[in-house]
């Protein structure tokens, strides 16, 4: 296969374009979400749960779920991404074709032996278009270049897939400890302020208590969180929510509009 770069398409938008602000804002975030030692230096985290909007939304959320892998960074040597498809719709999942993934910060190398096992699979996709605009795995991106060393992606976007068939091809990819699970999900979108509190908190008790039937209007990357809950049970870990905010708590005085809110929250599984 001849190599190919996916290029950012949501620097500058998302989050900065600008290498070094964005390093600098990335290094703010993290040190505001710092966990205490105690909490993280015994634990080689399996996944995290964590938000892809903008960064002045929920970077700080996002953070909070990141700080808990950089004391393993010389250990982890692959990422499994998975995230929603907001561009179009898509049936099974979708892998790209292309051999890396960019960002300000530099190229990260796509799997491709990865992906060649799950496209096997006739509820996998080998294709850039759903990649080609989606910020729901790219967000994630710079956070991994800040915390982690060398390795590896596998950026996956699920679309319509049972829970079951998506663990599944989960499992193919799970590995040990060199492998790291990021799924990417916002909570609830465009509800007042109290109410989104309210259904947020029963969306995250419903991710604590490993369910596995997550709805789109709860979760946009409800079918990732559903096929993660049934992985949780099949490897006995546990998990635990790190942080939730949303649109609204947002200091910057264009971004604090109480009126239409989405949701974030983070976690950590071991």
């Amino acid at each position: 296969m001849l190599s190919s770069i996916r290029p950012p398409a949501v620097a500058g938008l998302f989050y900065p374009a600008d290498p070094m602000v964005l390093s600098a804002e990335l290094a703010s975030y993290m040190a505001q979400a710092q966990a205490p030692l105690e909490q993280i230096s015994n634990t080689i985290p399996k996944a995290i749960i964590v938000p892809h909007a903008g960064y002045i939304y929920s970077g700080l959320v996002a953070a909070h779920g990141f700080c808990h892998i950089e004391n393993n960074k010389h250990k982890i040597k692959r990422v499994v991404l998975l995230g929603p498809a907001h561009t179009l719709y898509l049936q099974g999942c979708a892998i790209p074709a292309s051999s890396h993934f960019s960002t300000p910060l530099g190229k990260l190398t796509i799997n491709r032996s990865d992906a060649a096992k799950l496209a096997a699979y006739d509820a996998v996709t080998i294709s850039n278009i759903p990649h080609r605009e989606e910020h729901s795995l790219e967000v994630e991106l710079p956070f991994l270049q800040h915390c982690l060393d060398e390795f590896e992606i596998l950026p996956i976007l699920v679309g319509d897939i049972a829970p079951e068939l998506m663990a599944e091809l989960l499992e193919l990819v799970w590995g040990g400890e060199e492998t790291l699970i990021v799924v990417s999900s916002d909570l609830s979108h465009f509800h007042p302020y109290d109410e989104a509190k309210r259904l947020d908190r029963q969306t995250c008790q419903k991710i604590l208590a490993n369910n596995c039937d997550i709805s789109s209007e709860q979760a946009c990357g409800c079918r990732s969180l559903n096929a993660l809950s049934l992985q949780l049970i099949r490897h006995n870990l546990s998990i635990a929510q790190l942080s939730y905010q949303n649109s609204g708590d947002c200091i910057t005085s264009y971004a604090a509009d109480k009126n239409r809110v989405v949701g974030y929250a983070s976690f950590v599984i071991s």
